[in-house]
């Protein structure tokens, strides 16, 4: 059974900093991606950032030149930091990572943290 496991969540003042981690347990799989997503409430989840196993990082804009998403060379533990936070930045932060199997992408998910940015 794969679990992802989130930390690092917590409450920080406008233009503080946190770092996210994401570890995985009951695997010795290497996935193909690490993502972090993030929900608000009342909003949709979105994709913040992601690292494939070749090393390519995507952010969306709104974080770009903020965040900071890397993982380790197992490609089984995922950080993000986040600088300069914002009171938009306030969500629950999710870790994602997927893999193929027999060419089917399987998804895993974490229980979230909470990241609540004070203005």
């Amino acid at each position: 059974q794969v679990q992802l496991v989130e930390s690092g969540g917590g409450l920080v003042q406008a233009g503080g900093s946190l770092r996210l981690s994401c570890g995985a347990s009951g695997t010795t799989l290497h996935f193909n991606a690490m993502n972090w997503y993030r929900q608000a409430p009342g909003k949709q989840r979105e994709l913040v950032a992601s690292i494939t196993s070749g090393g390519r990082t995507n952010y969306v804009d709104s974080v770009k030149g903020r965040f900071t998403i890397s993982s380790d060379n197992d490609m089984n533990t995922v950080y993000l930091q986040m600088n300069s936070l914002k009171p938009e930045d306030s969500a629950v932060y999710y870790c994602n990572a997927w893999d193929l199997r027999f060419g089917i992408r399987k998804d895993y998910w974490g229980q979230g943290t909470q990241v609540t940015v004070s203005s």
